[in-house]
C-alpha cells in the first residue's frame, strides 16, 4: 500500500525528475510526488490561440497564436545576427513567427507540424509577425502544456523553469493522481457538488476554462478545510476527555481581594468574560479558551484574575509572552497586583544572568513561585513546575499550537488561556481556532479617548516635531518607531541607531532621547524602559519591539516612519501604545510617501477607525488570513486552495461535517476514513499523538 502512496514516493524517482531536480524541488518544500501534486499554480496565463487575435488593435501586445507550419528560412542580415522565420497558416491567413540567434529552430520544427507561439505582435511588409518568447510544437492533435490553453504559472526557484515544472506535474497527474484517496465522505462531496480529488487536481493544474479552474479550487478548498477541522475536532475531543487533578472551586477570598484592590470597576464585557473563564476553571475538563480583546480593552486584568484563581486552588500559573520586553512588562504589572495578596511572581527569560536563572528555576520547581512570567524560556527542557494548573499565552499568533502544547504539557491537564490583541473576525476565529472556546472583550474602559491618527508626508515632518516638543513641555512623552527592515534585525537595529542620532542632534536636541532595539542586551532594554517609565527619557526611538504590551501612561504621541511597510494589525498595535493613562488624548503620525493605491488604502483605513475588529475585517479582505495557527510545515502554507474570507461559508459547512465524523468515529477506524486518517497523520501528526490518530 505504502509503495503506491504518492506521499510515500520520493519525487526524485518520478520520470523526468532525478537527483538534481529533486534538490531544486526541495527548496519549494516538495519531497514526494504527493507534494508535487499539491504544488498549486500561483496564477495563470490565458494562452489560448483565439481566432482573430492578429488584428491592428493588438500590435505591441504579447499574444498567443497557433497554426500549421508551411515552411521556414534563415536570414543573416549582418555578422552575429541570425533571424529564423517560419510561415504559419493560422486558419484566417498566414503570419510569421520570428526567432533571433536560434538556428536550431529549423531543425526542430518541420512543415506540417502544428505550432503555438507566444510573443510580441508587430506588422511588417504587410504581414503580421510575432517575435517569439516561447513556443510549443504539438503533433497528432495533442493538447499543448505551455501554450494554446490556460497555462499554469507555479511558485518556482532558480534553475527550475516553468516548462519543466509543468511537465513534471503532468507526469505526476497521469501516473499518481488516480491513486489518491478522497478524504471527503461521498455524501458530503455530492451534497456540495465537489469534484473527486483526482479530477480536481487535474483541473486546478490544467483547466480547460476559468469556470473549471474555480470549480477545482473550491473542491480542493473544501478538502483543506475538512482536514483542518477534523484535526481541530480530534484535538478538542482529546482535551475534553482528560480530567484535571482537582477542579477549582468558586472564586475565593484572593480573587475577591484582587477585584477590591483594582482602582476601577470591570467593564460589563470583562465581567462576562471572567464568568466564562472562571466557570471553565471549575469544570473537570481542562479549559481551552481564546480571549480576544482590542488594544487597551483590559485583557491583562482578566489574566491576573485567572492566575490568582489557579494559585488559590493550590496550583501555579505560567504566563508566556513573545518578547522579553513584554514579559518584563507583564512581570512588573503582575507583581504590583499580586504582591499585596502574598503571591510570589517570578520572571524567567533567556537573557537572565545565570544566578538569577538558577534562583528562578528553583522557585518554580519548588512551588514557591505562584506565578511565573517568561518568554519561550518557559517551555525549554530543564524548566519544571511543581504543580502547573494554568498556562496563559499572550499574543497567541506569535507562537502557534506547538508552543502552546509544550507549555500545557509542563502541567497535568492544565487549563489553557490564550490571549490576543490582534483582533480576528469571529468567523475566521471559529475556522482557525476550532479547538478553543472563544471569549471576546468588546467594550473599552470608560474615559479612554480615541487616538487621533493621520498620514504625514516626509516633507511635512517638521510639524510633527513641533507637536512632540509641545507635548514634552506639558510633561508628556513620545515614541518614534524606525522603518521596518525585514531582511535583518541588525539592519533594523542600525536604522534605529541612525534615527536616534539624527533626532537627538537635530529637531529634538532640547529633549532627552533614548534608544531601544532588538540587538540590545536584556538588562540594557530594561534599563531604558525603566527610564522611560519614570519620565527621564522624553522620546523613545525604537524598532517595533514596543509593538505590544508596553504601557507608559504619559506617552501620548507615536511617530511611525515608513508606515506603509507595517501590517494593519501592527500599526494598530503600535498606535495602542499611546493615550493609555489619565484620560490623556493620544496622537499617531504615520509618516509615508507611498503612492501605491493598496498601501494608501491601508493607511487611510487606520486613520478612519480605531476599532481593531473593523481593521481586522478590512485586512482579511485585503491580504488573507496569514499563518494564524503556526502550523506551517515543509515550507508549505496552511491553505493552498482556500481563500479567506471568500470561503468562510464553505469552512463552516466543512467544520460541521468534520465534527460529525469525529463524533461518530473518534479513532477514524472505519475503512472509509482510511484516507482521512493517513492525511491527518501526514499533516498534523505531531499534534494528534496520544489521541488515537498516530
Amino acid at each position: 500500500m505504502a509503495a503506491r502512496d504518492p506521499f510515500a514516493h520520493p519525487v526524485q524517482y518520478l520520470k523526468g525528475v532525478g537527483p538534481r531536480r529533486a534538490e531544486l524541488l526541495a527548496r519549494l518544500g516538495i519531497a514526494s510526488v504527493g507534494d508535487l501534486l499539491y504544488h498549486l499554480p500561483r496564477r495563470y496565463e490565458d494562452r489560448r490561440a483565439h481566432a482573430g487575435i492578429l488584428v491592428p488593435e493588438r500590435i505591441g501586445e504579447t499574444v498567443t497564436a497557433g497554426g500549421v507550419v508551411l515552411g521556414g528560412q534563415e536570414l543573416r542580415p549582418r555578422r552575429g545576427l541570425i533571424i529564423t522565420k517560419l510561415a504559419l497558416d493560422g486558419g484566417n491567413g498566414v503570419f510569421y513567427a520570428t526567432w533571433f540567434n536560434q538556428p536550431y529552430i529549423l531543425r526542430q520544427i518541420r512543415p506540417g507540424m502544428r505550432l503555438f507561439v507566444v510573443g510580441r505582435l508587430k506588422r511588417a511588409f504587410g504581414r503580421y509577425e510575432i517575435n517569439v518568447l516561447e513556443h510549443e510544437a504539438v503533433e497528432n492533435g495533442a493538447d499543448g502544456l505551455h501554450s494554446g490553453r490556460i497555462v499554469p504559472v507555479y511558485p518556482a526557484t532558480e534553475n527550475l523553469a516553468q516548462k519543466v515544472i509543468r511537465q513534471m506535474v503532468r507526469t505526476a497527474l497521469d501516473e499518481w493522481a488516480p491513486l489518491l484517496a478522497d478524504l471527503l465522505p461521498g455524501p458530503l462531496r455530492r451534497a456540495h457538488r465537489l469534484l473527486p480529488i483526482a479530477e480536481a487536481l487535474a483541473a486546478i493544474h490544467f483547466p480547460s476554462s476559468w469556470e473549471e479552474k474555480e470549480e477545482a479550487r473550491r473542491s480542493l478548498a473544501a478538502e483543506e478545510m475538512f482536514l483542518l477541522q477534523a484535526a481541530l475536532a480530534i484535538i478538542r475531543r482529546g482535551a475534553t476527555q482528560r480530567t484535571k487533578p482537582a477542579p477549582h472551586g468558586p472564586d475565593g477570598p484572593l480573587v475577591a481581594a484582587l477585584l477590591a484592590d483594582l482602582p476601577y470597576r470591570l467593564t460589563g464585557a470583562q465581567q462576562r468574560v471572567w464568568r466564562e473563564i472562571s466557570g471553565d476553571m471549575q469544570r473537570a475538563a481542562p479549559m481551552r479558551r481564546l480571549l480576544q480583546g482590542d488594544v487597551g480593552s483590559g485583557k491583562t486584568v482578566i489574566a491576573a484574575l485567572a492566575l490568582v484563581k489557579a494559585v488559590e486552588g493550590g496550583f501555579q500559573g505560567g504566563l508566556m509572552a513573545p518578547t522579553e520586553i513584554l514579559a518584563e512588562q507583564h512581570y512588573l504589572r503582575l507583581r504590583e497586583m499580586l504582591d499585596p495578596l502574598g503571591i510570589e511572581v517570578h520572571l524567567l527569560t533567556g537573557g537572565m544572568r545565570a544566578a538569577e536563572r538558577r534562583a528562578a528555576l528553583a522557585a518554580v520547581a519548588g512551588g514557591q513561585a505562584g506565578v511565573v512570567v517568561g518568554t519561550q524560556a518557559l517551555i525549554q527542557e530543564g524548566v519544571g513546575f511543581a504543580r502547573l494548573g494554568l498556562a496563559v499565552i499572550d499574543e497567541q499568533h506569535r507562537f502557534g499550537v506547538r508552543q502552546r502544547a509544550r507549555l500545557q504539557e509542563k502541567g497535568l491537564a492544565a487549563d489553557v488561556l490564550v490571549m490576543t490583541a490582534t483582533p480576528i473576525p469571529r468567523t475566521l476565529a471559529l475556522t482557525l481556532y476550532g479547538d478553543l472556546d472563544l471569549s471576546v472583550i468588546d467594550e473599552m474602559p470608560p474615559g479612554r479617548k480615541p487616538v487621533q491618527t493621520e498620514v504625514v508626508r516626509p516633507r511635512d515632518i517638521g510639524r510633527v516635531w513641533r507637536h512632540v516638543l509641545a507635548e514634552a513641555g506639558e510633561g508628556r512623552q513620545a515614541y518614534v518607531v524606525c522603518p521596518l527592515v525585514e531582511e535583518s534585525e541588525n539592519l533594523q537595529s542600525q536604522a534605529a541607531v541612525d534615527l536616534e542620532r539624527r533626532l537627538a542632534a537635530g529637531p529634538l536636541r532640547s529633549l532627552r532621547v533614548g534608544l531601544l532595539h532588538g540587538r540590545m542586551r536584556p538588562a540594557e532594554k530594561e534599563a531604558v524602559m525603566e527610564l522611560f517609565r519614570r519620565g527621564e527619557i522624553q522620546v523613545l526611538v525604537s524598532t517595533s519591539v514596543i509593538e505590544v504590551g508596553v504601557d507608559v501612561p504619559r506617552a501620548t504621541t507615536i511617530v511611525i516612519y515608513d508606515a506603509e511597510r507595517f501590517g494593519l494589525a501592527q500599526l494598530h498595535q503600535l498606535r495602542g501604545r499611546v493615550g493609555r493613562g489619565g484620560g490623556l488624548a493620544g496622537s499617531c503620525f504615520l509618516v509615508s510617501s507611498a503612492r501605491n493605491p493598496e498601501a494608501r488604502a491601508r493607511l487611510e483605513a487606520v486613520c478612519g477607525t480605531t476599532d481593531g475588529f473593523a481593521l481586522a475585517e478590512f485586512d482579511l479582505k485585503l491580504r488573507g488570513p496569514g499563518e494564524f495557527l503556526g502550523l506551517r510545515q515543509s515550507g508549505q502554507p496552511l491553505f493552498r486552495a482556500a481563500q479567506l474570507p471568500r470561503d468562510l461559508d464553505l469552512a463552516a459547512r466543512m467544520r460541521a461535517a468534520a465534527r460529525w465524523v469525529v463524533e461518530h468515529d473518534p479513532e477514524l477506524a472505519d475503512p472509509v476514513h482510511a484516507g482521512l486518517r493517513t492525511a491527518l497523520q501526514l499533516r498534523f501528526g505531531e499534534f494528534l499523538r496520544g489521541l488515537g490518530i498516530s
